[in-house]
């Protein structure tokens, strides 16, 4: 089983990956570039010195960020194939991008009503305090959303309402508006990441789901 599901989550993650590498290339990248020359333009006024890369410069990045999030999307179908197994879940692809979402909801919906992705140059609060939040909104949110999916029970569904919205008594202190970057655009790069990042979640699972469908058909008609 462990075979299985390192086969599924590995060719899951690089087909998705490779997918929402070229997504980000024209959803996120642009808008990511043109963050930093504002970036880059209060860094002068500020007289602090920069000097620009070499032509290949973008090329390396590129490929350093396709490696980064076939790297993210591996990891993303292989927790979700151990959850579904952990929880007793019959595995497909249907089944799986629906973890998939309940997974984006956690880490990327709830999380961004107190802390949006932001872009270089953006204001920030203090790193420390911003980590523990989405720490604590990911965990609350996803067992909020087990106890509403997997229990009947009325008191269960009252406690997972109660985790979903707990975590939004305490959100980060809000940053000082000392931003280089234009409030469109910091607005564009936030609803363009998450899009990127449910694609990542749901087409990891879909495909994992599939996959492992299909390699356990294999072992079955085998056997």
């Amino acid at each position: 089983m462990i075979a299985r599901l390192l086969a599924a989550g590995l060719v899951a993650g690089i087909v998705a990956g490779l997918a929402v590498a070229a997504l980000q290339h024209v959803a996120t990248t642009p808008l990511i570039l043109a963050a930093e020359v504002y970036e880059t333009a209060q860094h002068v006024h500020e007289g602090i010195a920069e000097q620009a890369g070499p032509a290949f410069e973008g090329l390396r990045r590129t490929f350093a960020t396709s490696l980064a999030t076939i790297a993210v999307s591996t990891g993303y179908a292989l927790v979700l194939l151990a959850c579904m197994l952990f929880a007793g879940e019959r595995i497909g692809p249907r089944r799986a991008a629906l973890w998939g979402s309940c997974a984006f909801a956690a880490t990327g919906l709830a999380t961004s009503l107190g802390l949006a992705p932001q872009l270089p140059g953006a204001a920030e609060t203090d790193l420390a305090g911003r980590q523990i939040w989405w720490l604590a909104t990911a965990a609350s949110t996803g067992a909020g959303l087990f106890a509403l999916l997997r229990f009947d029970h009325i008191a269960a569904k009252a406690m997972g309402v109660a985790l979903l919205v707990a975590p939004h008594f305490f959100w980060p202190t809000p940053a000082t508006p000392e931003s280089a970057v234009p409030a469109e655009l910091a607005a564009r790069f936030a609803a363009a990441s998450l899009a990127v990042q449910a694609s990542s979640w749901v087409l990891a699972g879909a495909l994992a789901g599939l996959i492992w469908s299909l390699i356990s058909r294999d072992e079955t008609e085998a056997a």
